[in-house]
């Protein structure tokens, strides 16, 4: 409702009379009259730039002309062009104050517009104080005066620095003369969907970036694109799945529902309905999977929620169907209107547009974090990113920083078009690197389709856990910034174990990591590399809990299992004090084992000391590897 009032308040600053002042709108001359009314007609029938230029030719027969310059600002307004209207309205006003007083809200709205919230902030408190100011017009005014203190108190808690806000068109390749919007792409940004409306059809269209540059953009192939409309798309981080918003297809239970289609080797497979606990009779769009596509956020207008369009997330559950979607909550949430969320390769951050928090006017850009089972409160991503016109989605890429958008700017190769630009640093996600391989049996080397999981060391939360594909391909997000345990299961082999400690650097690569399962079987052995102890101590650190749990439900699993867990040290120090360190360690794992409830028969600990390097004791590169514990199957 408020909207609407601004706006007829502006389109009121067209074509007007207003109170007499000093200036005297019965003295203009009559030929300047006529052009004015002309030009009236020419801006009813949408050509704004014609119009301008008659009511210029006004203003050379009568230069006090006010109406005229009140007229070329507002047809400047319509056009976003927000200079141009304030350099007109500032004409109108050097010729009589007084009498402008009452085209200070439409004047201000325009200064807010190239980001003068300060003088936007004056303008509107002139307009305040006009005696008699209609109920709506003054209740858009109290509106606009709390989006310009928001948009004043925001700047002072986020100064900009050297931050500069600065769009890049990307170019002929991804862009046309037609529309483009909705971009999504995969975790390497290898892979670039969108978006297109071609001839009043909204269709899918990708690009890949190959030796520095983005390849043509072609229509997605296979089954997916139709003559129906697709859009809001995102593809999963590995490439796989693309779920999107279809509206009035045949098959459906709403206006728009939510679909998936699957990558094949002839092209993305023909889209299935997602199903009635997703969608129902009314709206849902937007959808946002989670890196490791067990979680499944998006937007709809369902009855229960907090306002008109609320955010909700949906669980991908064992036998893989999608539970029943939560609603997001309070914190995100409001009685206006929330869409296009986006959860960054973090697994983390939550991007979102929103017209009910407290903004700079329309609907705004904002990021929130995941606070275990809740969420932070959402940040505004602040002016420039967001303006006085509604904002539509944004996603970001995998390094936290490059960020992607629709607008309209001026190098647009025709509407809209898509841009790419760098984030301010406390608006930006977590870093996120990625691991990538194959699974695989260690004796018969076929792909094995298992389990993979990151769990956070300091927390012990699992942060990811994906499935392999059909042929044990996989790949999980690493978010920098934090220490990882990374385990591989398969029931009937030995789980794989690995470390990545990112709290304390940054790799500047990712990476691949085929992995060789080993089936159960006597001698087989494992690296438990997510076993950590005190330098020179035996007691286990509370980190460690991840790695025994895995072996805790190894044994489970496995009834009749015996294993033995061998402690190895590095050479540096007496013998005879690495020997007895080794075994101390080996000891306090089948300890940890015993008071899960493990029998101790089925276990045996015995240490090695330096006896057994499986790396060169010269560097610390291969003195950390020596220093590890082992698991070995002694019989099934």
């Amino acid at each position: 409702m408020i909207k609407k009032l601004i706006t007829i308040s502006i389109c009121a600053t067209l074509f007007c009379s207003a109170v007499q002042a000093q200036y005297d709108p019965d003295k203009v001359n009559k030929k300047a009259k006529a052009l004015f009314e002309k030009a009236y007609g020419i801006a009813m029938n949408g050509n704004y730039a014609e119009s301008i230029k008659t009511l210029q030719d006004a203003i050379k027969i009568e230069p006090r002309y006010m109406e005229a310059y009140l007229s070329i600002a507002g047809l400047y307004f319509e056009q976003k062009k927000y200079q141009n209207a304030i350099e007109n309205y500032e004409k109108a006003k050097g010729i009589d104050s007084s009498w402008f007083k009452e085209y200070n809200l439409p004047y201000s709205i325009n200064l807010a517009g190239v980001g003068e919230f300060q003088k936007a902030l004056k303008a509107i408190d002139e307009f305040l104080s006009v005696p008699n100011i209609n109920a709506q017009s003054k209740k858009a005014a109290d509106y606009r005066r709390k989006t310009y203190q928001f948009a004043i108190d925001y700047s002072n808690q986020h100064p900009a620095g050297n931050y500069k806000f600065a769009p890049q068109n990307m170019g002929d390749s991804i862009n046309s003369d037609q529309l483009e919007y909705f971009p999504t792409f995969t975790i390497d940004d290898a892979d670039f969907i969108f978006t297109r409306r071609v001839n009043g059809n909204e269709e899918f269209y990708e690009s890949h970036f190959v030796n520095g540059h983005w390849t043509k953009a072609v229509p997605l192939p296979g089954d997916i694109n139709s003559n129906l409309n697709e859009g809001a798309s995102n593809i999963s981080q590995d490439g796989q799945w693309l779920i999107f918003t279809g509206c009035n297809f045949p098959y459906g239970y709403g206006s728009c529902d939510l679909y998936i289609s699957y990558l094949t080797p002839q092209g993305w497979s023909k889209p299935e309905n997602m199903g009635n606990r997703i969608n129902t009779e009314s709206w849902e769009s937007a959808p946002s999977l989670s890196p490791d596509k067990r979680d499944l956020y998006f937007a709809s207008g369902r009855p229960g929620g907090y306002g008109g369009q609320d955010l909700y997330v949906t669980h991908q559950l064992a036998n893989g169907r999608w539970s029943d979607p939560e609603n997001l909550g309070p914190e995100i949430n409001t009685i206006g209107d929330e869409s296009a969320p986006y959860i960054h390769a973090d697994n983390q951050t939550l991007y979102f547009t929103s017209g009910g928090h407290l903004g700079y006017g329309g609907t705004d850009l904002f990021m929130a974090k995941k606070q275990g089972k809740s969420w932070s409160k959402p940040l505004n991503l602040g002016y420039p990113i967001n303006t006085i016109e509604n904002e539509g989605s944004l996603v970001v890429a995998a390094d936290g920083k490059t960020a992607y958008y629709t607008s309209d700017r001026s190098d647009t190769r025709g509407g809209l078009d898509l841009y790419s630009f760098e984030l301010r640093e406390d608006a930006r996600p977590a870093r996120t690197l990625w691991v990538k391989g194959k699974v695989f049996d260690k004796k018969t080397l076929k792909g094995l389709p298992s389990g993979v999981e990151l769990t956070d060391l300091g927390t012990r939360d699992v942060i990811s856990r994906v499935q392999t594909d059909a042929t044990g391909n996989y790949l999980i997000t690493l978010p920098v910034g934090k220490d990882y345990a990374f385990n591989v299961k398969r029931r009937g082999y030995l789980f794989f174990s690995e470390n990545f400690s990112l709290s304390q650097r940054t790799p500047d690569s990712t990476y691949n990591i085929d992995i060789p399962l080993q089936p159960i079987e006597a001698n087989a052995s494992v690296v438990l590399k997510n076993i950590f102890f005190e330098s020179g101590k035996f007691d286990l650190k509370p980190e460690s809990t991840i790695e025994l749990d895995n072996i805790f439900q190894l044994m489970k699993e496995n009834p009749t299992l015996k294993i033995q867990i061998s402690g190895h040290t590095d050479n540096v120090g007496k013998a005879a004090d690495n020997m007895a360190l080794s075994n101390n360690r080996a000891q306090a794992v089948v300890k940890y084992l015993v008071s899960k409830g493990i029998e101790q028969a089925r276990l045996t600990f015995k240490g090695y000391g330096a006896t057994q390097p499986v790396a060169n004791n010269t560097s610390e590169t291969g003195r950390a590897q020596n220093r590890r514990t082992e698991l070995q199957v002694i019989s099934q």
